[in-house]
């Protein structure tokens, strides 16, 4: 196969994409080559004329990318900040607008050794990329699911990232760590169970990582409450939402008088995406 038939291919794939219905084909096409050629979007055109093995490779990844499998499913790891994660079958892909959460959180002014909590961790993306932000924090993960956990574990090997498995919805939750907490951080199950969604969400991602409740804000009521026991005064809070929901987040943190300076931002779409909040002096 010449250069020129790779980028047959890779043409044909995006079209056969973008008749599935997905809006990002032709950077998919690009992407899953890439990743069977085990290089770069960017190296593409530099590649040495790929064999038949390749191609029929490349076409069975494509047609499962066109049934709606993730792209991440089919190459293994997604982007997250400045670290790569593995992810797969069992874990909640975690999504560009969640960056706006690290980018907030990377930018405030914590004590030297700060202690950080990234509830509902999934994959470990906030607790992974915030202690490569901060290596000297204590930067605790926790989150319900055995199979989460699994790719956490391999995602934090190498970091001083603990893990803990255990339901944020449960009374009493780790109450050592009651006023002791620099940094909170959620990004909860916050969809509402009715709401329709992408394929690859629907079919591929875990429902209890998704949908969160009626309302959406059945975890999101959970997350507030053990913020406001663990964080110290001064602590922050940053809790991520549905777009419809971004109100009724600032009025359940509002609603503790725990919570002082309460700000509903938006992502870098522009979309409400997070409330955050810090701890107002003790009573």
């Amino acid at each position: 196969m010449s250069a020129m038939t790779l980028r047959r291919e890779i043409d044909s794939a995006a079209a056969q994409l973008a008749q599935a219905g997905i809006d990002s084909a032709r950077y998919d096409a690009e992407e899953l080559a890439a990743h069977l050629a085990g290089t770069e979007r960017g190296r593409l055109a530099f590649l040495e004329p790929p064999g038949d093995e390749f191609l029929g490779r490349y076409r069975d990844a494509v047609a499962a990318r066109s049934r709606r499998v993730p792209l991440q499913h089919l190459t293994g790891t997604t982007a997250f900040g400045p670290v790569t994660l593995h992810v797969g079958p069992g874990v909640f892909i975690p999504r560009p607008e969640t960056e706006a959460i690290l980018e907030w959180a990377t930018a405030l002014r914590l004590p030297p050794r700060p202690v950080i909590v990234d509830l509902c961790t999934g994959s470990g993306a906030l607790a992974v990329a915030l202690s490569h932000y901060r290596p000297e924090a204590r930067v605790v993960g926790i989150d319900d699911s055995e199979a989460a956990l699994e790719y956490a574990r391999c995602n934090t090997e190498g970091t001083a990232v603990e893990l803990v498995r255990a339901d944020v919805t449960q009374p009493g939750l780790l109450t050592e760590l009651d006023g002791q907490v620099d940094l909170v951080v959620a990004n909860p199950p916050y969809v509402p169970d009715d709401s329709a969604v992408a394929p690859e969400v629907a079919q591929h991602d875990p429902p209890n990582a998704v949908f969160g409740g009626a309302d959406g804000m059945a975890v999101i009521a959970a997350v507030v409450r053990v913020a406001a026991r663990w964080l110290r005064p001064g602590g922050m809070f940053a809790v991520e939402h549905d777009d419809s929901t971004s109100a009724r987040t600032v009025e359940l943190v509002e609603g503790t008088g725990l919570f002082e300076d309460v700000e509903a931002r938006r992502d870098m779409a522009a979309r409400p995406r997070f409330v955050t909040a810090r701890k107002g002096p003790p009573a």
